[in-house]
Order: C-alpha cells, then sequence, then structure tokens
C-alpha cells in the first residue's frame, strides 16, 4: 500500500513538474516573439549571417562574425560572397569579394505575414551594385536574407535576428 502512495505521489509531482516545464517553455517563446516584434517594430535590429547560400548550390556554414545591421537611418553589411561575378566588383581590393557597404539612403518596407512573422524589402539607392534585400523573418526571428547585386549572381544567408548589437 505505501509503494502505491508513493509511486501516486510521485507521479503527481512529475505530472505537476511537466505542466511547469510546458509552461515555462511557452513564455519564453512568447518572450522572445515580442522582442523580435519590438526590433523590427522599432527598425533596430542585427541580421548574424550564419549559412551562405549561393545561387549556383552549396549550403556553406560562416564561422566568422557577419553580419548586416539595420537601423532607421542606416544599413552596415559586412558579408561574404559566393558566387559568379560578372564584371568587375569595384568593391576596392580585388582580392575583396564581399558585401560590404554603408547606406544612409534607402527604403524599408516590414510587411507582417498571416501566419506570423515577416516579410522586409529593402532598397539601398547609395549602395554601390546592391539592387535590393529582401529578409524573411520567422516570429521567433530565424532569418533568410536574399541580395539581388547587379554584378554578380544572387546569393542569400540563413541566420537569426538579435538586439542592438555593437
Amino acid at each position: 500500500m505505501k509503494t502505491i502512495k508513493l509511486i501516486f505521489s510521485l507521479f503527481i509531482v512529475l505530472a505537476t513538474f511537466k505542466g511547469v516545464l510546458a509552461q515555462t517553455k511557452a513564455e519564453k517563446k512568447a518572450a522572445k516573439q515580442a522582442a523580435v516584434t519590438k526590433m523590427i517594430d522599432a527598425q533596430h535590429y542585427t541580421f548574424v549571417a550564419q549559412y551562405a547560400n549561393p545561387l549556383g548550390g552549396g549550403h556553406r556554414y560562416l564561422n566568422s562574425d557577419y553580419d548586416l545591421k539595420v537601423r532607421k537611418d542606416s544599413l552596415i553589411a559586412y558579408l561574404p560572397y559566393f558566387g559568379r561575378a560578372y564584371f568587375d566588383a569595384g568593391y576596392g581590393d580585388s582580392n575583396d569579394s564581399g558585401i560590404k557597404f554603408t547606406s544612409t539612403k534607402f527604403t524599408y518596407k516590414a510587411t507582417p505575414k498571416k501566419k506570423g512573422g515577416w516579410d522586409i524589402v529593402i532598397n539601398p539607392s547609395d549602395a554601390k551594385y546592391i539592387t535590393q534585400i529582401n529578409m524573411y523573418v520567422s516570429a521567433d526571428g530565424y532569418t533568410n536574407a536574399q541580395f539581388t547585386i547587379t554584378n554578380k549572381s544572387a546569393i542569400s544567408f540563413d541566420g537569426y535576428l538579435k538586439d542592438k548589437a555593437k
């Protein structure tokens, strides 16, 4: 009889703990989604690239700090490039084939998606060769950023958003 009571008590404790754990997990997810919403609304975040996806194929893990900083008054890109260049990139050093620019003249449009997340379209007018950046942001902050470049094949990056990075 004591064994049955002990097993029953243990079952009750485990069921209660599982409920508390699930609630905590749901609360963490809601807090993260609220933080992402705040970043998008404030137009103040950094996209951290983890993978590069060149147009010709291949999924490359990035082991350095590559990012795109989005602010109301500026865009600052420091990203690698893998793919085909159609003519001289003109980015300065011929060995530097990355996507590196600072823009202060751009349009920015964030459209909420029906099932959560956003479609963001950025059109810099003062970034040489970069015509458009399309970002698809999930409610949790996971992001795919596609770059349309006039002198190179397109490339996209997978990563996540983080708040107010240096």
